[in-house]
């Protein structure tokens, strides 16, 4: 029966984006820490808050499995001679693994028989491995940034300040940096800083509440949620709530207490997204919807302490919404003082990129392209879509976006309908940067559908004309992104849209900037588009095979494409086909070193 090892890394506030990862990162290490030194062990848990790091092992074992080492010597017959006594080879391997020639075994192998020797490593004690099992962990945590601090040599998210490192009732010894482990925690930095004695997982967790610190991430998680729906439902509301933002605030705080705030309800003229990135995105705040989903004046914050008196809390928070909602209708109203195609003349002054120029031309090279689409899917769409490219990044230019730059494409919609642009066209400029994520969301609209496509082209092409191209796991211009855009979208509307012919347009609209031979640009997007295209089926569950095969056809016409997969993939499961495939396989055998001759008339022959 094992024991129970429980680590604590005591550091100052490591920023909540870290701290998904670096428990999943724990776990991941200690399983191939423990694995690689032959050492058995239950329940792992990994768990963090903002001033901690927590791993937690059930039953480990006591000491290291025993292991067998079997190193193989000379050939039998070079090892023993006829009469079956050890020659100087059997002898002189003996000597060099440290045992007897007595102790030598035989062993048959395709090439004959040889002899080994077998020796047994006894395990050591898993208390002795354990501070370098747990300095090496600590150490090897993966950040996204560390830093140093003080005169030490050593990284982390942030200063550590504690280690608590108990294996079953004894201190595990580890000295890293000037920090020495031992069997003490800490409590809430303001509401119990004292240190406290902890023996076991159990005894860590009640005793960190009492000090109130809720250690597990996801219990914090169900009391934000419950404390939050409980505030909310005080002034006849609901949470507005998003996964990223319960992640977010749940590794913001150590105890986590819901208090509501409010502000003016003429605030709520202001666009929806307007209100819900000030405060889901700036301030952490789950917004408050009533039961159709339209926000209500009120907001609830999660404090990270118990408030002796919440509406103090409340009025703070009040104050700092109210500042970022006046500056918003502040920008909102005189971004409606200057039309739209204004804004877009002011994208000549955008730099785009210093290779492909400004921001202006940009547009007027998507805009082309959108055009061209727009003649192979439906030419009757063509004014819609080139106003609708036109207008597609002019909210750039607008006060609101430059505060708030994930309002982008909804401000050039929300500025489109007040302005009298028709629906389709105001909802398009929004849809022309969908999807913004792998699997997210696409356009609706066919127009909206093809000023992305546009865009999206434009961008990888230009980036692989400045050979500015993906390379390994780098793409800092979304490049794999935008290209599975471009063929989800095609596929959501089985558009009939012929991607060798786009690149070319493309291509030709790029003109003199490019910086490398058009042929190969074309080569490499064709390519490029093939392994995005191919690793999306694969991972949809379309067999490697019937995808390889198809797509060495060719692969210019998505929907087709998919088709002939889809066609493929239904064939092979007919009894038919394996018979079919094994003769066409025969007869390429046959011809395939068969080369192409001339023919010679004189040597026809007639029936007469």
């Amino acid at each position: 029966m094992g024991k129970e090892l429980l680590l604590e890394i005591g550091t100052e506030e490591i920023p909540a984006a870290f701290l998904s990862k670096a428990i999943k990162d724990m776990d991941e290490i200690i399983r191939k820490e423990l694995s690689g030194k032959r050492i058995e062990h239950g329940d792992i848990k990994a768990m963090a808050t903002p001033r901690r790091l927590c791993l937690c092992v059930a039953n480990l074992s006591s000491r290291q499995e025993d292991q067998i080492i079997e190193k193989t010597g000379p050939a039998k017959r070079v090892a023993f001679d006829e009469k079956g006594n050890p020659t100087k080879a059997a002898i002189g391997f003996a000597a060099g693994q440290g045992i007897d020639v007595s102790e030598l075994d035989t062993i048959t192998t395709e090439k004959g028989e040889y002899i080994c020797a077998r020796k047994k490593i006894i395990g050591e004690d898993t208390k002795v491995l354990l501070p370098g099992i747990l300095s090496k962990l600590i150490m090897s945590i993966p950040f996204k940034k560390s830093m140093r601090w003080s005169d030490l040599e050593i990284r982390f998210a942030r200063p550590i300040h504690w280690i608590l490192a108990i294996y079953g009732n004894e201190i595990i010894p580890l000295d890293i940096g000037n920090i020495k482990s031992g069997d003490k925690s800490y409590g809430h930095r303001f509401m119990a800083p004292k240190s406290f004695k902890v023996k076991n997982l159990k005894d860590y967790i009640t005793k960190c509440k009492k000090h109130f610190v809720i250690v597990d991430p996801e219990e914090r998680r169900k009391i934000i949620l419950d404390e939050a729906e409980k505030a909310a439902e005080k002034v006849n509301g609901k949470i507005y709530c998003t996964e990223e933002l319960l992640e977010t605030v749940t590794h913001l705080v150590e105890y986590p207490t819901a208090v509501c705030g409010s502000f003016e309800s003429e605030f709520l003229k202001l666009p929806k997204e307007v209100l819900t990135t000030s405060m889901i995105s700036h301030q952490k705040y789950f917004p408050v919807v009533n039961d159709a989903g339209n926000l209500l004046p009120y907001f609830i914050t999660i404090n990270n302490t118990v408030a002796r008196d919440p509406s103090i809390v409340a009025r703070g928070n009040e104050k700092v919404i109210r500042a970022r909602l006046s500056d918003a209708k502040f920008f909102f109203d005189e971004d409606q003082k200057t039309p739209l195609d204004h804004h877009f003349e002011k994208l000549h002054q955008v730099v785009f990129h210093t290779q492909l120029g400004t921001s202006y031309e940009k547009v007027m090279q998507f805009r082309k392209l959108a055009e061209y689409i727009s003649d192979q899917i439906n030419p009757a769409l063509k004014e819609r879509v080139d106003r609708a490219a036109v207008l597609a990044k002019a909210d750039l230019e607008t006060l609101m976006v430059y505060e708030f730059a994930e309002l982008q494409g909804i401000m050039g919609r929300e500025y489109a309908m007040i302005a009298g642009e028709h629906p389709v066209v105001a909802k398009a400029i929004y849809e022309h940067y969908l999807p913004t994520s792998a699997g997210g969301e696409l356009p609706e609209t066919d127009e909206g559908a093809i000023v992305s496509i546009a865009d999206k082209m434009d961008t990888i092409v230009g980036f692989f004309g400045v050979n500015l191209v993906p390379t390994g796991t780098a793409d800092p211009y979304a490049l794999r992104r935008q290209a599975l855009g471009i063929i989800n979208i095609i596929l959501s509307k089985k558009y009939s849209l012929n991607l060798e012919g786009l690149i070319d347009k493309s291509l030709s609209i790029l003109g003199n900037k490019l910086k490398r031979k058009p042929e190969e640009i074309k080569a490499d997007v064709l390519d490029f588009f093939k392994g995005r295209f191919e690793n999306q089926l694969i991972s949809q569950g379309h067999p490697y095979d019937v995808v390889n095969a198809v797509l060495e056809t060719g692969s210019s016409d998505i929907v087709q494409s998919l088709k002939k997969i889809e066609a493929m993939e239904a064939f092979k499961s007919h009894a038919d086909f394996e018979p079919l495939a094994i003769a066409f396989k025969r007869a390429g055998n046959i011809i395939k070193d068969f080369k192409n001759g001339d023919v010679d008339p004189a040597r026809f022959e007639s029936d007469e």
